[in-house]
């Protein structure tokens, strides 16, 4: 075997199992943090490899999509998923962190506002803005966690990012608290959102609680409970809340391979539109990347592939063994 086949061998076409791959969706609790989360987990499991797609702070809670085993690989197709949360505003009151972990740094008493000049505030936001990262987030500045630099007296403010804020709907009005719920980008700070909504009334605001319902297409509807996890390992059930690795990527195009095909995948050879048609992938105008992942019969997934329109083959993104 060349050295090149080598490389191949132990990165891409790495041979991995099957057994307790999967995504397992969790209802994290308040509290913890993500991180402490996805370690908890992959202990239950028993996985040799565990991670997130994107994390929660400490005291919010919802829907964290945790990656087991073979399935980590799959996660860079997870991070930029549109989120959706259900959050508590408190009026009146402005806190460094932007959230309710924070030192207060201004109040107001003016916040008798009438429904119609908060739902008129709240409409400014939807749609594409800039949004002034925290600096107390994780976000770093010369290799340092915001964050760090911050409680360290040394703030340091990102330039604005654009995010996208495909709704927002008013759930509650009880002042100094309203409760919404809002669709967004990857990316988009919902604290630093109702930071903003407070200057634009006029009296601050911070980010009471936070809960996160939707990521992609994993929902709450599907998360677990870390204390659920646990009696489902016990009862032998665990592998019923795994979503395969083929059914977490429900809007990339599949194409089913033979025995043929599997083979000449597993050996790393050149796949081209003789072996499978180009056609089946939607292009999308401005994409870089055509994704098409490849399953067998059984709907196990054998690998993912990008199809270069230039060379008019597919190149390997990753492979996973049975």
């Amino acid at each position: 075997m060349s050295p090149t086949q080598k490389s191949a061998k132990r990165g891409r076409f790495a041979k991995v199992s099957h057994a307790l791959s999967g995504v397992l969706v969790v209802d994290k609790p308040a509290g913890i943090s993500s991180a402490k989360v996805v370690a908890i987990v992959k202990k239950t499991l028993s996985a040799k490899k565990a991670g997130h797609t994107g994390t929660l702070d400490p005291f919010a809670t919802g829907v964290l999509v945790c990656c087991i085993n073979d399935t980590t690989r799959l996660a860079r197709f997870f991070l930029h998923d549109k989120k959706k949360y259900v959050a508590l505003i408190h009026l009146g009151i402005a806190t460094d962190t932007q959230d309710s972990t924070g030192v207060v740094v201004s109040t107001c008493k003016k916040i008798e506002f009438s429904e119609s000049r908060i739902r008129d505030v709240f409409k400014r936001f939807e749609g594409r803005i800039d949004q002034l990262p925290p600096v107390y987030s994780a976000l770093k500045h010369k290799g340092v966690p915001l964050y760090k630099l911050a409680r360290e007296g040394k703030p340091v403010q990102k330039p604005p990012r654009s995010v996208f804020i495909s709704y927002i709907d008013i759930l509650d009005i009880n002042l100094p608290f309203i409760r919404f719920e809002v669709a967004c980008s990857s990316g988009t700070y919902i604290r630093t959102l109702c930071a903003d909504i407070g200057t634009d009334l006029g009296c601050g605001g911070y980010l009471k609680e936070l809960r996160r319902t939707e990521s992609g297409r994993f929902s709450i509807k599907q998360a677990v409970s870390l204390a659920e996890i646990e009696e489902l390992k016990i009862a032998g059930k665990l592998d019923s809340r795994l979503i395969r690795m083929a059914d977490t990527l429900m809007d990339m195009p599949v194409f089913v391979a033979d025995d043929d095909l599997t083979n000449k995948i597993f050996h790393g050879n050149i796949i081209t539109k003789k072996d499978i048609n180009p056609e089946l992938i939607k292009y999308q105008p401005g994409d870089t990347e055509d994704f098409l992942k490849v399953t067998d019969r059984e709907n196990n997934l054998i690998a993912i592939l990008n199809h270069n329109q230039g060379k008019n083959r597919f190149e390997y993104c990753c492979v996973f063994h049975k």
